[in-house]
């Protein structure tokens, strides 16, 4: 009679324990280490090297393209052809206390300017002066527009909205599209409550300021103001013989 072949070992038939795999670990060490040594090298004065190595000039407005608006002493006239002289002049107004910058249409608050109008820039700056002091705004354009603000507006009175077919596309922030869609809110009675071109051509137009102090609170009435607020009726006055004369 033949015997069995002999069973395996116990050894045999233990599972092997995995191997160590290092490489993760080790992968993570490197880049820790090596956002340690951008951090220090930004932060130094000098490399103390033989040898050195030019500096990233890490400027956030340089990255995002940013420039500066200068100040000008009139309201510029405004992209959109045709409309109401009244409600024309009046926006001119909004702007003279808003962004009264030689470039109006790409202004961010403060100052600084954007190169791409394809959609609101909805960049967040910090707020300086004033009542919101420390907090940030998204305003941006001729007509300050907060990110909401502008989007609740696009889809109401944008001359060109995306179709259904690109609804995730953003609402172009164009100069003529940041006028045209003002001047529908404006004339839109509802929005209001009033007819303000028609208060206008009474001559209430510092009525019709307070009224929109809500929303422009540089206009005045509200919880802030600046230089321009109290010379407003004036420079409407202005504008409007302007818009008049066109």
């Amino acid at each position: 009679m033949s015997l069995p072949p002999p069973s395996k070992s116990i050894k045999e038939e233990l599972p092997k324990p995995p191997s160590a795999d290092y490489g993760p670990i080790v992968i993570t060490i490197l880049m820790f280490l090596g956002v340690i040594g951008v951090l220090f090298y930004w932060r130094s004065p000098q490399l103390y090297w033989p040898y050195t190595l030019p500096r990233f000039d890490f400027n956030p407005s340089k990255i995002l393209g940013l420039g500066s608006a200068d100040w000008v002493e009139t309201p510029l006239p405004l992209e959109m052809a045709g409309g109401d002289p009244h409600i024309r002049a009046l926006m001119r107004t909004i702007s003279a206390s808003e962004s009264n910058m030689d470039q109006p249409y790409h202004l961010l608050y403060g100052g600084k300017t954007i190169p791409s109008l394809s959609h609101h820039p909805d960049t967040c700056v910090p707020i300086e002066t004033g009542p919101n002091l420390g907090d940030c705004t998204t305003a941006a354009g001729r007509y300050q527009f907060l990110t909401t603000t502008w989007q609740q507006m696009a889809e109401q009175y944008h001359p060109s909205p995306p179709g259904w077919f690109e609804f995730w596309q953003p609402y172009d922030f164009s100069p003529e599209s940041q006028d045209i869609v003002v001047y529908r809110w404006l004339l839109d009675q509802d929005a209001w409550g009033v007819d303000i071109d028609q208060q206008l051509k009474t001559g209430d137009v510092t009525q019709v300021l307070e009224l929109l102090s809500g929303t422009w609170t540089s206009l005045g009435y509200g919880i802030e103001d600046n230089s321009m607020s109290q010379h407003l009726p004036r420079v409407y006055s202005d504008m409007l013989q302007e818009e008049l004369a066109q």
